[in-house]
């Protein structure tokens, strides 16, 4: 799936994706491919993001999410 991680100034994030862990306002959960159309709040906490080759993570002071048709959009 298609991961974009959004700033008013720039883009921190685009590229490929197997999971993406997000720190929602109830607890922490994941995003898999196929997942199905939603819009949540976030939390401060990290945000983590996993391919076939990496990981990478990043520190969120909260924000949005939106997942639609295998892409997910969080602005922070």
């Amino acid at each position: 799936m298609i991961v974009e991680i959004l700033t008013p100034d720039k883009t921190l994030f685009s590229g490929e994706a197997d999971v993406v862990t997000l720190p929602g306002t109830n607890g922490s959960f994941q995003i898999l491919k196929n997942h199905a159309p939603m819009i949540a709040n976030l939390n401060k906490g990290i945000l983590s993001i996993k391919s076939a080759t990496d990981k990478q993570e990043f520190e969120v002071n909260g924000g949005l999410v939106e997942v639609l048709k295998n892409k997910v959009i969080v602005l922070v």
